[in-house]
């Protein structure tokens, strides 16, 4: 029997291998993790992450197949193919802080495997890294291998959160760099007959290690890049009165264009976007190529200047100040279907509104009161690095209240922002909702959910995100 081990219980290693453990039934997967309550979550009736379909695939093959474990040490040893899927934080402090991926974690991670393996090993990463990352990580395990021959693959992770299940069923590909070596050609071959068991051939592509780290940045910022293209787009509609899901359509009916990523928004989220892209801007520097850097770099700025206007046009409609209104945020996730919080745009817009002394009332179905205070306190970055390394009880928030439900959320308050696009927010009872406001009632879409025209009929003053202004914000400046 093929024995895999995980090391990480996250986002990506808890999901991947419980798809695995499902479709390879004659596999035994064990993810680890050090953190006993992860751990402990994974093991119980409410899983840790939040995923459509994970709750039914974890279930039907865990004590089977699939386990999870705090016994690190003992299950890398037994292993023979080892995923490692730690976090790879962008550097905070030191050479390329603020851009370069922080391998701490890695590097530790592949020491502890060169000191507890007593058979050769496949060594698959798993999270996104820096390229050249399998050099440095060859060069620790050679040089502590006693003797045992590692072989080191980069299988990078295109998951979408929300969709992560049907993405694993269903991949697009499955990218497998290695060595082009005998060796390196032999675990390509080992690590593809895994994914064989249900990926057709020709969707598992195989390169070499370089081209399969970069390919995973590159693929990352493709996709950042169209979303900070539609929405400097949307800013140009509210300018001259187009609307920007009519441009959108337009422009993705293009077949070398496309439709997908093409929605306008407040910005982008997610673990992977700004990390990655921040790394390819990193690299390109070390490589001596600026220009490609600060071409990348504007796909950041674009994405930080949309979160900052919205916040100026909500401040600007309402009479230039916010201080001491209540304001309805309705979801804080950084897209539907998931709770991941990570560089969610609710971040930086609550903070813009905290900051002009707004008094915020928050709902989303599925992020905690506990993960909004800590998110609202937490530096930049501080959020990928370990929860030891975090502040333990960081500092409350006075002027948020986290609520679960929508109306309640809506009570009394002058303005709502939706911030997620949760499908639930399309069908509330908006005449209820604006019944219970402050008059004016304003609300700002984020996420292009609602049908403008219906609020305004409603009573609702409505600025959504590259629709044509409405009458009361169309002579007002763009910015507080």
């Amino acid at each position: 029997m093929v024995k895999i081990c995980c090391i990480g219980a996250g986002y990506v290693g808890g999901p991947t291998m419980a798809v695995i453990a499902l479709k390879c039934p004659s596999v035994e997967v064990v993810v680890v993790d050090i953190s006993v309550s992860r751990i402990t979550a994974w093991n119980s009736e409410q899983l840790p992450i939040y995923e459509p379909g994970l709750d039914e695939v974890v279930k039907q093959c865990r004590g089977k197949n699939l386990f999870f474990s705090v016994d690190v040490e003992k299950h890398v040893s037994e292993a023979d193919i080892i995923f490692v899927s730690v976090n790879t934080p962008t550097k905070t402090q030191g050479l390329g802080a603020g851009k370069a991926a922080d391998l701490t974690y890695w590097e530790s991670a592949a020491r502890m495997i060169a000191d507890v393996s007593k058979s050769d090993k496949i060594v698959v990463e798993k999270s996104t890294v820096p390229v050249k990352t399998a050099e440095a990580i060859e060069k620790i395990l050679t040089h502590n291998s006693k003797g045992i021959k590692f072989q080191i693959l980069s299988n990078p992770e295109f998951l979408a959160e929300g969709t992560a299940i049907e993405d694993l069923f269903s991949p697009d590909r499955v990218l497998i760099g290695g060595r082009e070596t005998p060796g390196g050609q032999k675990a390509i071959k080992a690590l593809k007959a895994v994914y064989a068991n249900w990926v057709p051939e020709e969707r598992i592509i195989c390169t070499n290690l370089w081209s399969a780290e970069l390919s995973k940045l590159a693929a990352n910022a493709f996709l950042a890049q169209r979303i900070s293209s539609v929405n400097a787009m949307s800013a140009l509609c509210e300018a001259t009165g187009a609307d920007v899901s009519q441009v959108a359509h337009a422009v993705g009916k293009d077949t070398r264009i496309g439709a997908k990523f093409l929605n306008a928004s407040v910005g982008f989220g997610g673990s992977c976007f700004q990390k990655d892209i921040l790394n390819l801007v990193y690299i390109c520097e070390c490589n001596g190529l600026p220009e490609v850097a600060n071409y990348w770099k504007q796909v950041i700025k674009v994405n930080d200047y949309q979160k900052n206007r919205f916040v100026n046009r909500i401040v600007s409609s309402m009479f230039n100040t916010v201080s001491g209104k209540k304001i309805a945020v309705l979801g804080f996730a950084f897209k539907k279907d998931t709770g991941d919080t990570r560089e969610t745009p609710a971040i930086d817009v609550c903070k813009g509104l905290i900051d002009d002394k707004a008094k915020l009332s928050i709902y989303d179905p599925q992020v905690t009161e506990e993960q909004i205070q800590r998110d609202l306190s937490l530096n930049k970055f501080d959020w990928d690095h370990p929860a030891h390394l975090q502040p333990l009880s960081p500092a409350s928030k006075k002027d948020i209240t986290v609520v679960w439900d929508a109306y309640e959320a809506t009570k009394n308050a002058h303005a709502i922002c939706i911030l997620t696009e949760w499908d639930e927010f399309k069908n509330l009872d908006f005449q209820k909702i604006y019944n219970n406001m402050q008059k004016p009632a304003f609300l700002f879409d984020g996420r292009n959910v609602v049908n403008p025209q219906k609020l305004r009929d409603i009573g609702f003053v409505v600025y959504s995100i590259g629709k044509p202004l409405d009458p009361w914000i169309k002579d007002l400046p763009a910015v507080a």
